[in-house]
């Protein structure tokens, strides 16, 4: 009898255990999405080279986004500004750095293409730092960013945020 008490026990025991792994296998997952939906936070450097350290930004639909811009370049900011410029899908990103050529005073964020532009930084002199916080497009697809000062588009100062 009392075998078959010690059995039950130990019986008890691996089915209340198992549904405790349950448990957590559910908290994960809840945790996974949450996660999902949780701000995706972009460290973007620019330098004297005209270059981003990176070319892509991942976003779901709606997903917020924040860009944390730092120049880390040494040349002053009339010689090598830097910004961050997310272009709304569709709109041609050489038009729109030939009309920033003609926007100095407005940090080279030009007036008359304000609606084709989804967010943006202040343009930015060496070791500074700016950060947005915007909601990525709802509709998938590819959208450029781009550094607005002259030349630097030309040059391969560019990425692609990818919302899918």
């Amino acid at each position: 009898m009392k075998s078959k008490f010690l059995v039950s026990l130990l019986a008890l025991g691996v089915v209340l255990a198992g549904c405790g792994k349950k448990e957590e296998a559910g908290a994960t997952a809840t945790t996974a999405s949450t996660a999902a939906s949780a701000i995706v936070t972009v460290e973007l450097t620019a330098n004297d080279s005209m270059k981003y350290n990176l070319n892509l930004i991942e976003a779901k639909p709606g997903q917020e986004i924040k860009v944390i811009l730092t120049n880390i370049g040494s040349m002053p900011k009339q010689a090598m500004g830097h910004n961050f410029v997310l272009l709304h899908k569709g709109t041609d990103p050489k038009a729109f750095v030939d009309a920033a050529v003609a926007a100095a005073a407005t940090d080279y964020v030009p007036a008359s293409m304000v609606d084709k532009i989804i967010a943006h930084t202040k343009l930015l002199g060496p070791k500074q730092s700016d950060e947005i916080t915007f909601k990525a497009p709802t509709e998938p697809g590819e959208y450029t960013f781009l550094c607005s000062f002259p030349a630097h588009f030309l040059t391969g100062m560019k990425g692609t945020l990818v919302v899918k």
